[in-house]
């Protein structure tokens, strides 16, 4: 039934922002919002002791964890749906649909700040009522069981549901328009497989999701944030093509490296791979691409503007 409801949505593209805008989003505010005020003002317990991993290495845990929010892939693949949403409404001017693309990160970035902060308060004083856990989800329905009582359930259902109807329909209005352009497959056929292939994969439970996506997650996501942060300093360079590719391409190649490990085939690897500076924390990546940016920059400077290359 619930992704029976995504793949009606996301038929029809052209009234995602009226469905999702005026409907489901502002019903997932006020729920996200009486969990984060709960959060705060009904404390489960005290702040408890951090678990060893994150007393040894606290930033890289926690940044390494945080590729499972999927955040960062969300928001470029999101930038469609965004981008779309401000044309049908009549806005074609590229200035004005940047300037409101902006308006509205913004409002997302804030939003997810609150959310976030929330789910720290959340999650560091629930370590009595959520002892044994195995994932964040089975946390925060201790809390919210152990919170708001028979009701907890229930309530949980119903902020969940809302939140990822959203994320479902977004993606897969996203996914299917950009893939009817590469493939011979029109958006409608992609909207039924996306909806079937995601029916099916939602069913292995959460646990098993995050053990699969993690491997995966570490080899993509570092050239996602090289992309991200590169996008920022675009025009520190001549030509964007000699920094972007290399950087990117070296961010992945080691970022699968990080993935075997985390993979649990460390052991396969030669000893030098297994061992690169920071692999322990999962950041194999950042110090080649650091390097591979410093060179690009470089190389970048010594050939000048393309135009100045073949004059």
């Amino acid at each position: 039934m619930y992704f029976l409801v995504v793949f009606f949505v996301s038929l029809y593209p052209g009234r995602l922002l009226d469905t999702v805008g005026r409907f489901l989003a502002p019903l997932k505010i006020i729920a996200l919002a009486i969990l984060g005020i709960a959060a705060f003002a009904l404390p489960a317990g005290e702040v408890g002791v951090a678990t060893p991993e994150y007393v040894a290495a606290p930033f890289s845990q926690g940044f390494i964890n945080g590729y499972l929010t999927m955040d960062t892939l969300g928001a470029l693949v999101f930038g469609i749906v965004i981008v779309n949403a401000i044309r049908s409404r009549g806005v074609e001017s590229p200035k004005l649909i940047t300037r409101y693309a902006i308006i509205a990160g913004l409002i997302a970035g804030v939003g997810l700040a609150l959310v976030y902060v929330s789910l720290f308060r959340l999650g560091s004083g629930s370590h009595e009522v959520a002892a044994g856990a195995a994932n964040g989800a089975a946390v925060l329905h201790a809390y919210v069981q152990h919170t708001f009582g028979s009701l907890g359930s229930g309530f949980l259902a119903v902020l969940i549901s809302l939140a990822c109807l959203v994320t479902a329909v977004g993606l897969t209005c996203a996914c299917a328009e950009y893939f009817s352009r590469v493939l011979p497959l029109s958006y409608k056929a992609l909207v039924v497989i996306l909806a079937l292939f995601s029916l099916f994969v939602s069913n292995l439970g959460l646990t098993k999701l995050i053990a699969f996506s993690i491997p995966v997650l570490t080899a993509i996501y570092p050239p996602c944030i090289v992309l991200v942060a590169l996008s920022f300093c675009k025009d520190f360079w001549q030509e964007q093509g000699r920094i972007v590719g290399p950087v990117m391409l070296v961010s992945f190649i080691f970022g699968c490296i990080d993935a075997l490990k985390g993979a649990g085939l460390a052991g396969w690897m030669p000893s030098p791979l297994a061992n690169l500076p920071l692999s322990e924390q999962g950041l194999a990546w950042l110090v080649p691409s650091v390097m591979t940016l410093v060179v690009a920059v470089v190389v970048d400077r010594m050939l000048g503007k393309r135009s100045e290359a073949i004059a």
